[in-house]
């Protein structure tokens, strides 16, 4: 992958999206950031990106449940960076209780940040990639997109959706040197999953690094965390000539939670 790409990652002001952001970064991707945060945090981690990479970084604050604000983001990234050559669907929330407690507020919000926004951001940046001849979407899906765990009707819903339109755009572009690949991490040490830490933690008596250990044994079988330099090296791969033939996979990153 030469320099210069431009890569848009959503929910990348944080967590796995930073990772992402960084790993791209560090090849010379100019990069958009999309997510939440303080926006001195914000600006800092723009700024700090470019100034040590030497690329162009942008953010762009659309909510990734307003089709019309990711609409938006893609028409500045493809005017400003001069298109999308590396899309990552990795904006998420997440929400746990059995399904008869499970707000519908929640559903609804976790089926259009963790899904939907995905359809729409492909939706606006893939005329661009096919023009070039050229293109990378990454869709951060889960282990939970390939398997199922209790109390997670939303997450579990929409990461197996995301699985699922991975596959039928990579069906799409094949042949037009866009490719379309999910990674399916495990645990993986972000805020996202800290609230589950905590709860086990407070379940089971013990402090918060045991909770994480108790979490980990559950499901993990190397009973450690996937880290977000792990992910961004994975997603530098798919980008990569060498997996040009590479389309259409759920790839897990989970220490051998779906080997079982």
């Amino acid at each position: 992958m030469e320099k210069g790409k431009c890569a848009l990652i959503t929910g990348s002001t944080s967590g796995i999206g930073l990772g992402i952001a960084r790993a791209l970064a560090a090849r010379g991707c100019n990069i958009m950031l999309n997510g939440f945060a303080a926006p001195t945090e914000i600006e800092r981690l723009r700024s700090s990106l470019a100034e040590e990479h030497g690329i162009t970084v942008l953010y762009h604050g659309a909510d990734m449940r307003r089709p019309e604000e990711i609409a938006a983001m893609v028409a500045e990234a493809e005017g400003r960076l001069g298109g999308v050559d590396i899309l990552v669907n990795n904006a998420g929330i997440q929400h746990t209780a059995p399904i008869e407690e499970f707000p519908p507020e929640m559903w609804d919000a976790i089926i259009a940040i963790n899904l939907s926004s995905a359809f729409h951001t492909i939706h606006r940046a893939l005329p661009g990639m096919r023009q070039k001849g050229w293109g990378r979407i990454v869709n951060t899906a889960s282990v939970h997109g390939l398997v199922a765990s209790a109390n997670k009707a939303g997450y579990i819903s929409a990461k197996h959706g995301l699985v699922g339109l991975t596959k039928e755009v990579a069906l799409e572009t094949a042949g037009s040197g866009v490719t379309c690949n999910a990674i399916c991490p495990g645990w993986t040490r972000t805020e996202l999953i800290e609230p589950q830490i905590a709860a086990k933690a407070e379940a089971l008596g013990v402090d918060v690094e045991e909770g994480g250990r108790q979490l980990l044994a559950e499901k993990q079988p190397s009973r450690q965390f996937v880290t977000v330099e792990q992910l961004g090296q994975l997603v530098l791969f798919l980008c990569s000539d060498a997996a040009a033939q590479i389309t259409g996979t759920a790839i897990p990153v989970d220490g051998g939670w779906t080997a079982q």
